[in-house]
């Protein structure tokens, strides 16, 4: 089974990850395999994770190709540490993170995250969240405005989320929401109708809801702690991000662990960082799709990819604002 989804900065992941025969690599968004086969390709082997269900056709067609070097693992990043102990490695040389939902997920109706598609108010990464089993539809019928247009502005950057939130209880009032057109239909309204907008008006709030229901944030914040603690010294770390949250805490995750962070001045002095920086950037800033992988998907637009190198010295652990 080939798979129709390209994979996004393909060229810059691999360049990144530079995969050897030997090295083995942790592709911690499978979906439907296109960073995994061309790492196998280049002789590393993969231990491939994904909590979603529906991806098991993709690993199959994966392990027929490349039998003895491809393993999935169902778990979410937060999972990474345990599951490389359970695939038997011994060193991990490096780690990919493609974040946020896949086109395979919009594609299918039935899972709830298309605002263009008609299907049940899921959202649901893995067959059963992670975090207690919320739905976007439990969301939108159940918590009070304040938490909602929280999650509108600060998941969506909505800049209406109160006057969304408010179309939502009013009329879940009359009916609970449990169809994706409905909701979009009421967002749409809620914001004045689509007037040659350059997006679906519903598009924010649906980010923000399948944002809240898979916890993704904290999802990332905490694979990214996995692969610090896990990756050996030398091993190398990629993420791609298609949106600015994510990407910001990336970005303060490999600015904090390279030792980059800002300092304090005399007006709001900080504490000394004595610890030793745990990654190396492998380059500077974020990289982005060139013209040609652009004009040939637009799914690229949002896209950056940054990258790091790890060193010998211990993890840092939780991330400041967890416990750092």
């Amino acid at each position: 089974m080939t798979s129709p989804h390209a994979p996004v900065l393909l060229a810059e992941v691999i360049e990144a990850l530079a995969p050897k025969a030997g090295d083995v690599v942790i592709d911690a968004t499978f979906g439907a395999g296109g960073y995994t086969r061309a790492i196998l390709e280049r002789g590393a082997d993969v231990v491939a994770l994904d909590r979603d269900p529906t991806v098991q056709p993709f690993a199959d067609a994966v392990a027929r190709d490349f039998p003895d070097r491809f393993q999935l693992i169902r778990t979410p990043f937060s999972g990474l540490a345990e599951a490389f102990e359970e695939s038997g490695k011994a060193k991990l040389d490096g780690a990919v993170f493609d974040i946020g939902v896949s086109s395979m997920q919009l594609d299918q109706a039935e899972r709830g995250f298309s605002f263009m598609r008609d299907g049940p108010l899921d959202m649901r990464m893995s067959a059963n969240s992670d975090h207690g089993g919320e739905t976007a539809a439990d969301i939108v019928n159940t918590w009070d405005h304040g938490p909602l247009a929280h999650i509108f502005k600060l998941y969506g950057d909505e800049r209406q989320s109160g006057r969304v939130a408010t179309a939502i209880l009013r009329r879940r009032v009359e009916q609970p929401f449990t169809r994706t057109l409905d909701l979009a239909e009421v967002v749409e309204k809620a914001l004045g109708g689509r007037r040659g907008a350059a997006i679906h008006p519903a598009t924010r709030v649906f980010q923000a809801l399948r944002i809240a229901v898979n916890d993704e944030l904290g999802e990332l914040e905490r694979g990214l702690e996995a692969a610090e603690a896990t990756l050996a010294p030398g091993g190398r770390l990629v993420v791609v991000t298609f949106h600015s949250l994510e990407d910001r805490m990336v970005k303060a995750f490999l600015t904090e662990r390279t030792g980059n962070a800002p300092g304090g001045s005399r007006h709001a002095p900080v504490a000394v960082e004595t610890r030793k920086p745990s990654f190396d950037l492998l380059f500077k800033g974020a990289r982005e799709a060139g013209e040609a992988e652009l004009a040939a998907n637009p799914r690229a637009r949002s896209a950056k990819i940054r990258a790091a190198v790890r060193t010998d010295a211990p993890a840092w652990g939780a991330m400041k604002g967890r416990g750092a």
